[in-house]
């Protein structure tokens, strides 16, 4: 950290004479934030006895000439002498602390954020689309070299690419596409032929064919891309059961939430009397939603379920024996860091041509194959 000490050969008068109050009152400010650490403005001077326009021009002195550091959140702190200069400064809008598979992508690209000469600053959307607007401006305010963006509605995606254009900012979007961003995520209609396929085959063994319904759970507002999951997996049923245009097919919103989910599946099973039901969900919240809401009406006979994600809570609930939640196409987002971090660099660095998407590796998971995928978690199960 920067040391202010008087030095013994530099005298002054009783009268402070060679003193210049504004070095004396920017020297306030840096011992404020050697003991503090980080301090928003109005923190500043209410400790420095100085007021906020004061302040703020002193503030804005130091971090020019790079005494300072200003973050996203608007806090100002030391620059430490000791600490590497990184290369590029990215920053992420996460899409929520709520679900399992969002805190997986930011635990992955914090990881590998700290092997590269990266700075990554993290903030998150609260699966709120005016918070993903307010963040994604701090972000662009900060002065970043890309944006990595993962937040849920397509009609905020055009506000924030406009943005990161003007700024001149490169954008990554995560599973939700952007206008003019490299899109990084599941290929979603392949990933829902994964899921109907499943469903259908099963049907077939255990149901000889005969489905009374099938119930899709979307996500309208996060576009017609990731929608494009629930289409798929229709026609993935389809393929496998060529008679389903006898069946009802019901669609039906649930927020891609567990709760939201729980409630609408809930509504609609008030006025559906179909004992065999297939239902594909666009995300593992949603098909835990569902089945909690089968378990609530006394009805989880009449479903079978498939999610989208593979995530942590959806392997747990397949591992229990008699589960109506027979699969979940996984993802793997906890690989997701190392292949975000490395698209950047590439951008970053004009190393090769980027193709507008980038599609991950997706693959169907059941308590069958979870221990191949997922074997230290299967173990840890067992033993707790």
């Amino acid at each position: 950290m920067i040391e202010i000490m008087e030095r013994p050969f530099m005298k002054r008068s009783q009268d402070n004479s060679y003193e210049i109050e504004s070095v004396a009152r920017a020297c306030r400010l840096i011992r404020i934030l050697q003991d503090e650490g980080s301090l928003p403005l109005y923190e500043v001077a209410a400790r420095a006895a100085l007021s906020r326009p004061t302040t703020f021009r002193l503030l804005a002195t130091l971090h020019t000439h790079n005494i300072l550091t200003k973050n996203a959140a608007r806090r100002y702190s030391l620059v430490s002498n000791s600490r590497k200069r990184t290369r590029f400064r990215i920053g992420y809008a996460a899409q929520t602390s709520e679900f399992a598979f969002s805190r997986a992508v930011t635990r992955g690209l914090i990881e590998s954020a700290a092997k590269l000469d990266v700075e990554l600053i993290v903030m998150d959307n609260q699966y709120s689309p005016m918070v993903a607007l307010t963040n994604a401006d701090k972000l662009l305010a900060d002065g970043i070299d890309l944006i990595m963006e993962f937040q849920t509605d397509a009609l905020v995606a055009p506000l924030i690419s406009a943005r990161a254009i003007e700024r001149k900012v490169p954008l990554i979007a995560i599973e939700i596409p952007h206008p003019n961003a490299t899109f990084f995520g599941v290929n979603n209609c392949q990933a829902g032929l994964v899921a109907g396929r499943y469903l259908g085959k099963w049907a077939e063994k255990h149901w000889k064919g005969r489905v009374d319904e099938v119930l899709l759970i979307g996500l309208p507002q996060a576009g017609s891309l990731p929608e494009a999951r629930l289409t798929g997996s229709l026609l993935g049923i389809r393929e496998v059961l060529p008679n389903l245009m006898e069946s009802k097919i019901s669609v039906i919103s649930g927020n891609g939430q567990l709760e939201a989910s729980r409630m609408a599946v809930g509504r609609h099973l008030a006025s559906s009397s179909a004992k065999r039901i297939l239902v594909s969900a666009i995300n593992d919240p949603s098909a835990l939603g569902a089945l909690a809401a089968f378990t609530d009406a006394s009805r989880l006979q009449d479903c079978v379920i498939v999610g989208q994600n593979g995530s942590v809570e959806a392997r747990l609930e397949m591992r229990k024996p008699g589960t109506r939640l027979i699969g979940s196409v996984g993802y793997f987002p906890e690989k997701y860091g190392d292949q975000l971090l490395a698209l950047a660099m590439n951008i970053l660095e004009h190393r090769d041509p980027v193709p507008q998407a980038i599609f991950i590796k997706h693959q169907l998971l059941t308590a069958s194959n979870l221990k191949q995928y997922y074997g230290r978690e299967t173990k840890a199960s067992k033993a707790s």
